[in-house]
């Protein structure tokens, strides 16, 4: 145990310049998203541009193809939130929309995974490919103020943390085990506020 400690504690700080200003905007991205503000998503497209870069570097590629998606839905989410009739709206699923997002993403996960793996030296295919796909969803819900995006994250994050930890970015893990507990926070808080709207 005492070896892991030192392993992640050295690996932090051999931390790259640019990782650490990724994880500093990523951070302040989802702190600031559970407040609803609008600058969260000029924090996000700076995170996701910064780690398609990195991703890539680390033959991360699905992981590299979702940050260009961030940095897409980080755009498409300003532009949303900037709608009056948004801005302050949280809204539920019904199941059948999670059944169908669940079912689907998992067909789509376990075919990228199967390609990515006989066909490239992915790292972590299957793994890389549902936090893809299931982050994919995920981005989106958050575009539309869907209140339980954050148990799809809390999820997300949680495998997140192995994915990167395997590929030695201990920092980005770190910052992983930070958005599982943000996305926790963020669950309770918009449940709250869409109890106290209903």
């Amino acid at each position: 145990m005492n070896a892991i400690i030192e392993n992640i504690q050295s690996s932090i700080l051999e931390t790259s310049t640019i990782e650490w200003l990724a994880v500093l905007c990523g951070t302040l991205y989802v702190i600031l998203i559970t407040h609803k503000k609008m600058i969260a998503w000029l924090f996000a497209f700076l995170s996701s541009s910064i780690y398609v870069y990195i991703c890539y570097s680390f033959q991360l590629y699905l992981e590299s193809f979702l940050q260009v998606f961030y940095v897409a839905m980080a755009i498409i989410g300003w532009l949303n939130w900037t709608k009056s009739e948004s801005k302050t709206n949280i809204i539920k699923w019904p199941i059948k929309h999670h059944i169908y997002n669940i079912l689907a993403s998992s067909a789509i996960t376990l075919l990228l995974g199967y390609v990515f793996q006989k066909n490239t030296d992915q790292a972590n295919p299957y793994t890389d490919a549902f936090t893809t796909v299931f982050s994919l969803a995920a981005t989106y819900m958050v575009t539309k103020k869907v209140l339980e995006n954050w148990i799809y994250w809390i999820i997300i994050d949680f495998v997140s943390i192995y994915l990167f930890y395997s590929r030695g970015l201990h920092l980005t893990a770190l910052l992983f085990v930070v958005f599982t507990s943000l996305a926790i926070w963020g669950y309770l808080k918009w449940k709250k506020e869409y109890e106290a709207t209903t």
